[in-house]
């Protein structure tokens, strides 16, 4: 058959076949669609994050409820003790809250992953004509949207209890962006343990091994100059502590190049690491 055959040569020869050589014909002879790009590829994977979520919306709890009650809890609980009073306490806590908030629910795409795989999901993917990293990415993208999410309830509540950043609104996008570019990398270290554990409670009792650690070993709620010399050397050197602390300083108004390098820095490195081992799981698994 030429390469000139029009469709309705095609549907001629078909119905003059039988059943299955009149389906082959119709699918050797008509052009394939076009190979989705790279970035299309990963959009659509992470729509399909998206959906899963507005079919379970529970799964929004870890980023609504959950962040509000931490803003709540530590503001009242400790406020008084450390800062005085609750009003001076939440400038210091918040930023800090936001960062530890957002990097804990980072660890839910890693169980994401985990499951997809269980039932068998990633078997198809696999076979799929697309970017090889799409999928990963697509669960990136799709959990970039539940940090955006946790951040405004959690800067709304802020504002409700006396939170009054210095830089205003700019200030707060800035942190805020530089919060997910962090988390977006970050997230790389949890597909690798979700590829690479054999079920979702392995993934999360890793994941909270790891994270509670670095969260409360940080800035997040002291200042590090209250804390013995040796504990110091660890939290001042914390990708945690840079970050909460360029994100502090943006929602202040200021401009902390140091910090925020050290934080970009941190972020490229754990997604080049993380990120291709990731994908060598993937391919092998």
């Amino acid at each position: 058959m030429s390469t000139t055959t029009t469709k309705t040569e095609l549907e001629d020869v078909a119905l003059a076949a039988p059943d299955k050589e009149r389906l082959s014909a119709l699918l050797v002879g008509l052009d394939r669609p076009p190979r989705p790009s790279a970035l299309s590829a990963s959009l659509t994977f992470g729509w399909r994050a998206m959906l899963k979520i507005k079919h379970v919306p529970e799964q929004l709890f870890d980023v609504t409820a959950f962040p509000i009650m931490l803003v709540l809890m530590y503001t009242y609980l400790f406020g008084g003790a450390l800062a005085g009073s609750t009003q001076e306490y939440i400038q210091f806590l918040l930023p800090g809250i936001l960062v530890m908030s957002v990097v804990m629910i980072t660890m839910y795409t890693g169980i994401s992953v985990n499951t997809d795989i269980t039932k068998g999901v990633f078997d198809r993917f696999r076979t799929l004509p697309i970017w090889r990293p799409a999928p990963m990415v697509g669960y990136l993208l799709g959990d970039v949207l539940r940090y955006v999410l946790a951040s405004v309830v959690m800067l709304t509540v802020g504002m409700i209890i006396g939170f009054r950043p210095g830089g205003g609104v700019l200030g707060m996008l800035a942190g805020v962006a530089l919060l997910l570019v962090f988390a977006f990398a970050f997230s790389w270290i949890w597909t690798m343990f979700g590829l690479l554990l054999r079920t979702e409670k392995s993934v999360m009792g890793v994941s909270m091994m790891v994270i509670f650690p670095l969260t409360f070993l940080s800035n997040v709620f002291v200042d590090p100059s209250t804390m013995p010399g040796w504990l110091q050397a660890f939290v001042n050197n914390s990708p945690i502590t840079h970050l909460a602390t360029a994100v502090r300083e943006l929602m202040a108004g200021n401009w902390p190049a140091a910090d925020i390098a050290w934080s970009l820095g941190w972020a490229g490195l754990i997604m080049v690491v993380f990120g291709s081992v990731t994908m060598r799981l993937y391919n092998r698994k």
